[in-house]
């Protein structure tokens, strides 16, 4: 588990959705990706799910913990250490909405959000490690969509010691930042366009590896999601934005070999 623990450290490490119904979410889910979604029948973890894709964790579908709190995707960076993290995080500004916390056997999480009001989470692997990625159906990237990006950077490269690289993308077009560790990329992040309603507030966005980005949203419209934004090229491959039927927005993606 050490060398779990080690290749998860400040990257993303797990990503779950926490739903209004979390048995509709976990049926759209199932149909959509082919996942494989069971619920713990252990007490302690409050119905929370796990989605398998040929026998691997890939993500997990739970219940919102409080009343009127939106259905949305989380992302979970890993960690050695959840209570160092919420240190940092408080020395860069942020602000701990969950302190840590023990969850079952499974690991040791927190919740945070960052200066300009996207949450983020550290997860502090223990039973349970990280999850399966970068094939089809799992875990392909994660973005923050930010009001105010330049306010978000610092706390990133604090937190976790990521460095920001800004590319631009074009006539009209904002900037495109990457964060980076190590020289590898683990994460996105951009300003939001004008298109997005002033009264979405920053968030973190969940994409999944498909095939066909452009049959996969198909594939998702038809089980009652929204379609935000169609099938759009980039420079590293294809992607489309949705809304799931609960309301949570994520996004599909193919990136080029």
């Amino acid at each position: 588990m050490d060398e779990v623990k080690t290749a998860v450290e400040n990257r993303p490490a797990w990503v779950d959705l926490s739903s209004s119904d979390p048995g509709a979410s976990r049926g759209f889910y199932a149909t959509l990706f082919g996942w494989d979604v069971q619920v713990s029948p252990d007490p302690r973890y409050g119905g929370y799910a796990m989605a398998k894709v040929g026998g691997n964790d890939v993500a997990g579908i739970g219940p919102v913990m409080m009343p009127g709190q939106p259905t949305a995707w989380g992302v979970h960076i890993g960690t050695g250490s959840v209570d160092a993290v919420v240190g940092r995080v408080q020395a860069a500004g942020g602000t701990v909405v969950a302190p840590p916390m023990d969850v079952g056997d499974m690991g040791r999480l927190a919740v945070f959000r960052d200066p300009i009001g996207a949450h983020i989470s550290a997860w502090q692997p223990s039973e349970m490690g990280s999850f399966h990625h970068g094939a089809p159906n799992t875990f392909g990237w994660a973005e923050l969509n930010a009001r105010g990006l330049q306010g978000a950077v610092p706390f990133y490269e604090k937190v976790f010691g990521w460095t920001a690289r800004i590319s631009e993308m074009g006539e009209g077009a904002p900037p495109y930042t990457e964060f980076l560790l190590d020289g590898e990329v683990v994460a996105g992040a951009m300003e939001m366009g004008p298109m997005v309603p002033a009264q979405v507030p920053s968030f973190w966005m969940v994409y999944f590896n498909v095939a066909s980005v452009d049959e996969g949203q198909a594939k998702a419209v038809a089980g009652g999601a929204e379609l935000l934004m169609g099938p759009t090229e980039y420079p590293g491959g294809r992607f489309a934005i949705l809304r799931d039927p609960q309301g949570a927005t994520f996004g599909l993606i193919t990136m080029h070999g």
